[in-house]
């Protein structure tokens, strides 16, 4: 059984050693300068993003959901966050339109960059990992369907709430005086 386990974090490690730090920085700086954040994101990667939404609540910063009732008006100076693995899903690129529309910036997170969303996001962070879309035929990885990117998808995201940290000067301690206290 522990090879499983071995074989689930060698394709992580794949993952790792192909992504463009350039690209994730690009997010990092994207996200650092953006007055408001609205994060979307469907089925499992949903379930990533919303921890990446609140992370970013931990730091300090106006982050919400979409769909929640206390997600506010996006425009200028804000940026909506979506992933779309597979590269196009009719949600995002239905929000994406929105949000563009309304003069706020888009961060597509997405295994596809040449993708139908990728063509219209501002900035595009591409996680080289199979998804749902690519998981039939020659198996990349031993993690079932889209497990792949979406195990990634947390990874790169508490690396990214790492970096945003030490760029925003927030202490460790400031993240948890954020954290709830109604569990």
């Amino acid at each position: 059984m522990s090879s499983l386990y071995h074989a689930a974090l060698a394709d992580l490690t794949r993952v790792f050693d192909r992504i463009d730090q350039s690209q994730v920085e690009r997010a990092v700086a994207e996200i650092a300068a953006a007055n408001r954040i609205a994060l979307y994101g469907v089925g499992r990667e949903g379930l990533q993003i919303k921890g990446l939404a609140m992370r970013l609540f931990h730091l300090g910063l106006k982050a919400a959901m979409v769909g929640d009732m206390t997600t506010p008006h996006l425009g200028t100076g804000d940026l909506l966050i979506v992933s779309a693995g597979p590269g196009y899903f009719s949600t995002v690129d239905a929000l994406m339109g929105v949000a563009a529309r309304d003069g706020a910036r888009t961060l597509l997170v997405t295994a596809q960059p040449d993708g139908a969303c990728a063509k219209a996001a501002d900035v595009v962070l591409p996680i080289p990992a199979q998804t749902m879309a690519d998981d039939g035929g020659a198996t990349v990885s031993v993690l079932p369907m889209g497990s792949l990117y979406e195990g990634a998808q947390y990874i790169l995201f508490e690396v990214m709430i790492l970096m945003l940290r030490d760029r925003l000067g927030i202490t460790p301690e400031a993240m948890r005086a954020n954290h709830t206290n109604l569990e």
